[in-house]
């Protein structure tokens, strides 16, 4: 097993950003479950060939399509650990330590918000879940009941990830009216028009309820301004929720505290540990800002816990969150932080941020056109030959990204914006560098020669 780990590593400076295989894996299903086993060169044969190698690289410097960052290998130790020793992680009083390690790491992001005292949190599986928690949370602070649900209404934009509608539903919001509030010509959330639709909502006798903005879109990365949406949120008593799932731990930055002004403001936010901490998939943080309307939410208990005695000042995370059989996932977090610090992380952080500009700069250059500047690390872009009308810009640029995907040294993706199919640079795995960069400038430029006339 160390073997294959470190046969992975000694190649990760290589390994393409995307793999395209004919059989896509399937020869994983050569080896079904059985009454017997197989040897372990064996299996883990099957999982280097089938498993790792298919598909997208996301522990590769190459991978610059989609948010999450590879997962430093000292949180791949902190799994390691945790599974190892297999402590309970949901109940203070089965398992004190990870609930200490936990709530530790809850008050660390709460203050890096700039949340106060009373604020409380959990670590979940991701951000969609940490989504779940918030708007659950949110739904019952306010008292709303299933009869009130159609006249309550949600604001956000379309820039906002569909983790919220589908949260919504899982919720029982299905009936909740959605407002996509009009974006300024840098995908932002405009204040002004925020405050219009609410004010049109009141005298038409429906709920504002919720008002959901973004720290860095999914899309290109743009960040709502946060400060004046929350000025409109508090004077409307709306539930202000910030997506920071991406941009959240840019805070540790000093662009990243600028850009994200007033999200200390909001009554909740999620931030993924997972992306912005390049730790592996698997962690969602979500924050409420007072711990007593998200533990009416969502703790409840059973006779057989009557065993279970409370602490004082730690809260058990099965008592904050759907989550009882709570896997211990608050160590892959605590021991990166804990043996390097967090100047290696801001350092990297910084890193992205200044790539994200350099890219922006030089594939103008080479006549893309190109999106708005970044707030973050996200860049759009896409090439229009003089003369090419949408259709064929799209047609254009839907062959750039899939002749990449095809090579494989790096790995792009695009989105829709306005109806024009765009290319999208995301510049957050903690092993892209300026060579990383260099290569997905050189690849589009191939790219684009190869398109001739």
């Amino acid at each position: 097993m160390v073997a294959s780990s470190e046969r992975f590593l000694r190649q990760i400076a290589t390994l393409k950003g995307y793999i395209e295989t004919d059989d896509k894996g399937i020869g994983l299903l050569d080896r079904p479950i059985g009454e017997h086993g197989i040897p372990i060169e064996d299996a883990i044969a099957v999982f280097e060939r089938d498993v790792v190698r298919p598909g997208a690289s996301t522990a590769s410097g190459g991978h610059l399509a989609y948010i999450p960052g590879g997962g430093i290998y000292h949180g791949a130790l902190g799994d390691y650990l945790a599974a190892v020793s297999n402590k309970y992680a949901g109940v203070f009083f089965a398992g004190p330590g990870p609930v200490r390690m936990e709530n530790l790491l809850i008050r660390w992001v709460a203050d890096l918000v700039s949340y106060p005292a009373t604020a409380a949190g959990n670590i979940a599986s991701g951000g969609s879940i940490a989504t779940l928690i918030a708007i659950v949370t949110a739904r019952d602070a306010h008292g709303l009941e299933g009869s009130e649900f159609a006249s309550a209404v949600v604001y956000l934009t379309t820039q906002a990830h569909y983790c919220v509608e589908k949260s919504l539903r899982i919720a029982g919001l299905r009936e909740a009216q959605l407002r996509f509030i009009p974006v300024d010509d840098r995908f932002r959330m405009r204040p002004d028009a925020l405050a219009e639709a609410i004010a049109l909502d009141r005298r038409q006798g429906l709920r504002p309820w919720l008002v959901v903005a973004a720290a860095g879109t999914t899309d290109t990365g743009a960040v709502d301004p946060l400060d004046a949406i929350a000025s409109v949120a508090e004077r409307e008593h709306c539930w202000f929720h910030v997506d920071a799932a991406y941009g959240g731990f840019f805070l540790l930055t000093e662009h990243g505290r600028q850009a994200l002004k007033g999200i200390e403001r909001s009554q909740s936010v999620v931030l993924d540990p997972h992306k912005g901490l390049f730790l592996p998939y698997g962690a969602g943080i979500v924050l409420v800002r007072e711990a007593k309307l998200l533990a009416a939410a969502h703790g409840y208990s059973g006779h057989y816990m009557q065993d279970a005695t409370r602490e004082p000042g730690e809260v058990s995370p099965a008592d904050l969150s759907p989550e009882q059989s709570k896997h211990f996932r608050a160590v892959r977090m605590w021991l990166p932080l804990t043996l390097l610090g967090t100047a290696p992380f801001r350092a990297a952080l910084d890193e992205k941020l200044l790539l994200a500009h350099y890219f922006y700069q030089e594939i103008h250059t080479l006549g893309f056109e190109v999106g708005p500047p970044p707030d973050l690390s996200i860049v759009t872009y896409r090439w229009v030959p003089p003369g090419a009308d949408l259709e064929r810009a799209n047609q254009i640029n839907q062959a750039i990204v899939d002749g990449a995907r095809r090579d494989g040294r790096v790995f792009l993706s695009s989105t829709m914006l306005d109806g024009r199919f765009t290319l999208r640079l995301a510049v957050l795995a903690f092993r892209t560098h300026r060579r990383s960069i260099d290569l997905a400038l050189r690849v589009l430029r191939e790219q684009v020669a190869a398109l001739g006339d």
